[in-house]
């Protein structure tokens, strides 16, 4: 599967530089609205479907995803696009504008990643707690998405990122859209923990005048990326007040000030 011969499904709004806005898994390219609204008015911003997201096509079950199949779909939303472009990623996002700024190269002017989750780092780093607590989630979505049952898959999902009880404060309706929604995280899974990039060659890939946003509660092993990211680097760490993970959709009047900011 290539994107180059996909539909890639965007949502487009604003003039200026070019801005491509990455999202989490689950949620869609409709996490971004707010943030789109804020900056349409000072970017060209393009926020990208991933595959299985709105009218860009399910993974194919063929092969593994890699998330340089994922970024392959940005390149070809960024194209030929005159100057230099932003990416903003958050959580899987965040690792798939990794990976497409470390191919895009000198392209890329800002880089804002909100939580990234490249968890390889963590089984490279010997970080074998953070990394056995992702694993488990990991396995909970395979065990039950190749079963297609994905209630279960759902609600270990929805209240590990989004803390105890999320589910519970679901209707039967969001709990059915989330399911529903929850489907491509089963190959993205492959695309995260398959990618085994170094911290150095990351490091040494994507641009110094990239900003990572965190917020200092957030699941252990998304804090210990974090540790990891603030060795030897010029990369910028921002700390995000509160929010936890699922910050940039359920506190967006905290995270977007912080990207415009950025981003100005």
């Amino acid at each position: 599967m290539s994107a180059t011969d996909l539909p890639v499904d965007v949502v487009e709004a604003g003039t200026g530089p070019l801005l491509v806005l990455v999202h989490s898994s689950v949620a869609g390219a409709r996490q971004w609205r707010k943030l789109i609204d804020v900056l349409k008015a000072t970017h060209h911003v393009k926020a990208v479907q991933l595959f299985g997201y709105g009218a860009t096509p399910a993974w194919e079950a063929s092969r593994k995803q890699t998330l340089s199949d994922q970024a392959a779909l940005i390149e070809a939303v960024v194209g030929d696009a005159a100057g230099r472009v932003d990416l903003v990623g958050h959580s899987f996002g965040g690792a798939v504008a990794m990976k497409a700024a470390a191919r895009l190269g000198e392209r890329v002017r800002r880089l804002v990643l909100c939580e990234p989750n490249p968890f390889d780092l963590l089984r490279q780093a010997g970080r074998d707690e953070a990394y056995q607590e992702i694993q488990s989630l990991r396995d909970t979505i395979k065990t039950y998405g190749a079963a297609n049952d994905w209630l279960p898959a759902a609600t270990r999902f929805a209240d590990y990122w989004g803390g105890a009880g999320t589910w519970a404060a679901m209707d039967d309706e969001r709990r059915a859209a989330f399911a529903r929604a929850l489907r491509p995280n089963f190959h993205e899974w492959d695309a995260i923990m398959d990618e085994a990039t170094t911290l150095r060659d990351w490091h040494a890939a994507l641009p110094p005048s990239t900003t990572v946003l965190y917020d200092a509660n957030t699941v252990r092993p998304i804090q210990e990326i974090v540790q990891l990211f603030e060795r030897g680097t010029q990369w910028t760490m921002r700390a995000i007040p509160r929010g936890g993970h699922m910050a940039p959709l359920t506190h967006p009047q905290v995270v977007n000030p912080i990207v415009q900011d950025v981003l100005r």
